[in-house]
């Protein structure tokens, strides 16, 4: 049988998009999921591109690359990735301090601006102008989350890429050495293994007897078939929760939970939003919940009344459309960068997961990633590497 030179584990976009580079510099590529059209983080993204959000030198480099990626994706890849700009609307609800909510805005490279409601339902007419004081918005990249992953997979099979569908059961190691994988089937071996599989990333490392800074959310959200009505912005919370939660559930004292089913690490949150894509359907999110086990029961039922309660006080239009409730796992970090790199201790092994913000992120560090691993060190890439929480 062929030895790869890597394996990707996890076909969503990191493992798409790393997969494609690394076939794209000449080497043999294994990409395995466990589903053809995998129900993961990807598959149910709102697909937004944040360019605007580098609040470090390192992150507005980043963003920069990121949609000048994006930009030219679609002829590198030989495929629409349905790259467009709209405007965010960063509602703040009408009780709220427009100037106590600015505050965290002003370290991004480029602060979205606060309108009024009247100015914010004028960008999005579906807005109920009663039920905010006003919105912060600013331009925002978007893509089909689907239709690019499927244009990194296409291209990645037209460059000799080779995909199968089967569940990765662990990874084989030999002392500290990774030389393959293990499949419900069979072992497949290869000089490197680089786990991508977002959320379930950490329970597959500790499988392998392997711990890792990595965490996961169970986000829930609404998708729709395509509707009739037209949603023109990309509507989120101006105060979101979501990273306060992210802050608290990664705490270092938190991790003996994480690796034991049945913890819910913080409280869960809402975070209402919606998004509606170019053939029409729409994604309305979104609870986050962090429950340390990956196949955690849910009460889709209230989940679903929640989530449409809080989208119908800020577009009354989408409180009753048809819609399927839809769970996914997200993973972070404890520091809003992803885990890139090799593993610590065991050749062979590496890791790329935890991205806050992929569609942005992950293309050039895909790019970067898979240059690095046939050059030269890459700084960026090192700044993104597992060690960096050993630091006194």
């Amino acid at each position: 049988m062929q030895t790869f030179d890597w394996i990707v584990v996890g076909n969503g976009l990191v493992g798409a998009a790393v997969s494609y580079e690394l076939a794209r510099c000449g080497l043999s590529v294994l990409l395995i999921d466990r589903a053809l059209e995998p129900g993961n983080a990807t598959r149910y993204s709102y697909g937004g591109i944040p360019y605007w959000s580098g609040s470090t030198a390192l992150t507005r480099q980043l963003c920069q690359e990121g949609i000048a990626k994006h930009r030219q994706l679609s002829d590198e890849l030989g495929a629409d990735t349905q790259l467009r700009e709209l405007d965010l609307l960063l509602t703040l609800a009408a009780d709220a301090d427009p100037a106590a909510a600015a505050e965290p805005y002003k370290k991004f490279a480029t602060p979205p601006q606060f309108v009024a409601a009247a100015a914010a339902v004028e960008l999005e007419p579906l807005l109920n102008e009663a039920a905010i004081a006003g919105a912060f918005t600013v331009r925002h990249g978007h893509v089909s989350p689907v239709a690019l992953v499927n244009a990194y997979n296409q291209a990645f099979q037209r460059l000799g890429g080779t995909r199968i569908i089967a569940s990765v059961m662990d990874v084989v190691r030999i002392k500290d050495k990774v030389t393959g994988v293990l499949t419900a089937e069979q072992a497949y071996p290869a000089k490197q293994v680089l786990v991508a599989a977002g959320a379930f990333s950490r329970a597959l490392l500790h499988q392998a007897h392997v711990s890792v800074p990595l965490y996961y959310t169970h986000a829930e959200l609404i998708e729709t078939p395509p509707l009739d009505l037209g949603l023109r912005a990309l509507i989120m919370p101006a105060q979101t929760q979501r990273f306060a939660l992210e802050a608290q559930a990664s705490q270092p004292d938190t991790d003996p939970r994480w690796d034991e089913p049945g913890h819910e690490v913080t409280p869960p949150i809402l975070d209402s939003g919606a998004v509606q894509f170019l053939d029409g359907h729409m994604c309305i999110g979104q609870i986050s919940r962090t429950l340390t086990d990956l196949e955690a029961d849910l009460d889709e039922a209230e989940s679903d009344r929640t989530m449409r309660a809080a989208i119908a006080a800020q577009i009354p239009a989408l409180g009753q459309v048809p819609g399927t409730w839809r769970r996914c796992r997200v993973s972070f970090s404890r520091d809003g960068l992803p885990l890139i790199g090799p593993v610590p201790g065991v050749e062979g092994l590496y890791v790329m997961a935890g991205f806050s913000a992929p569609f942005v992120y992950l293309p050039p560090v895909a790019q970067r990633f898979a240059q690095a691993v046939v050059g030269q060190a890459d700084a960026v890439i090192e700044a993104m590497g597992l060690t960096r929480f050993d630091q006194p």
